[in-house]
């Protein structure tokens, strides 16, 4: 069975050129249940440079699918199988203002786009920037 990845090594994913916001903003919670958006930021502003693309994606798959610990496993397997969306379809390079800079072990961290981080990485040749996609055509 073929593996997919979402992982980038030494690469940036800037805000989408059509964000509505000029700074980092935290997803707010609407309801009771967390949204894609409010797990990703949760489990990346805590943990920088502790996980990859892939990592953060497929727990956010487990979350919102309250998949055991047991079924865990298997179902990575099962959902990297298959070509998934990248952080540039994340709603927080697309709407929210966070920038995703990838390291060279391919962990990643966010920036809000009003950091001086974020301009850094922006300006940094070393590092391929990507744009996260457009909400709108």
């Amino acid at each position: 069975m073929k593996v997919h990845t979402t992982n980038y090594e030494t690469a940036f994913i800037a805000i989408a050129d059509d964000c509505p916001v000029s700074m980092g903003e935290v997803p707010p919670i609407k309801g009771d249940k967390k949204s894609i958006a409010n797990i990703q930021f949760e489990i990346l502003k805590k943990n920088p440079y502790k996980y990859t693309s892939d990592d953060v994606l497929f727990q956010v798959f487990a979350e919102k699918n309250d998949l055991t610990e047991a079924e865990l496993a298997e179902a990575r397997a099962a959902y990297f199988s298959k070509g998934q969306a990248c952080l540039r379809a994340s709603p927080l390079t697309k709407r929210y203002g966070w920038g995703v800079h990838h390291n060279e072990e391919g962990k990643i961290a966010i920036y809000g786009c009003e950091s001086p981080e974020y301009e850094q990485f922006m300006n940094e040749e070393s590092i391929k920037v990507y744009k996260a996609m457009r909400s709108s055509k």
